[in-house]
């Protein structure tokens, strides 16, 4: 696994804002599931696709992540915070293709890093109330002959289920709120349009390296 992979999760920040957003109905199955269940359960499978990563190579590693990525994070909201004002100017179909693309690159981006194990492990400390009636629970990124990385992750009941919304590293760095910024010129130059283009290549270069 590369040394960067202690900085390729996806932080997704502006907690604040989410209070406002429209979401849907995640799938149905984990109701009953805490926060730290939801991250427990999300540490163990992608230690599993660690383990097989050499076999499985990137585009196995992305197949292996798709479901729990997909189960655990609401990228719906997360794509929202993201594309800012330009997610309600956009329609249905468009919507879902834009949701569809950071979806892919966020999974691409986890397949991409997450290449190989050694010895390395996660540990869940403990939940604490956060804003916005979320619930954060702390985690470490325990890594042999390197310090640990500190994880919080930003958690929200909806539709009566837990999801991951955010997920802030060491003293709180948000990489959502850093791509919000980023897409903040490509939606300008390009629209909903030129941002679903960028995020589909960006995911075809992970995946075909």
């Amino acid at each position: 696994m590369k040394k960067t992979m202690q900085r390729c999760f996806f932080t997704f920040g502006l907690v604040p804002l989410l209070t406002a957003m429209v979401v849907i109905a995640p799938s149905a199955g984990w109701a009953q599931s805490s926060p730290s269940d939801i991250v427990t359960a999300f540490h163990e499978s992608l230690l599993g696709v660690m383990k097989e990563a050499k076999t499985l190579g990137v585009k196995g590693r992305f197949e292996k992540l798709a479901s729990p990525l997909k189960q655990n994070f609401h990228f719906r909201l997360m794509t929202q915070v993201a594309a800012g004002s330009y997610w309600r100017k956009s329609g249905p179909a468009q919507i879902d293709r834009l949701v569809d693309a950071f979806t892919r690159l966020s999974i691409s981006t986890y397949a991409s890093r997450f290449d190989g194990y050694s010895d390395q492990s996660f540990e869940t400390e403990g939940e604490k109330p956060g804003p916005q009636k979320t619930i954060l629970v702390k985690t470490r990124i325990i890594d042999p002959g390197s310090d640990p990385v500190n994880l919080t992750y930003v958690t929200r009941k909806i539709k009566g289920e837990w999801r991951i919304i955010d997920v802030l590293l060491d003293v709180g760095i948000s990489e959502l709120a850093v791509r919000r910024s980023e897409y903040r010129r490509v939606l300008k130059i390009g629209g909903i349009e030129g941002l679903i283009e960028t995020l589909n290549r960006k995911a075809d270069q992970l995946l075909n390296p």
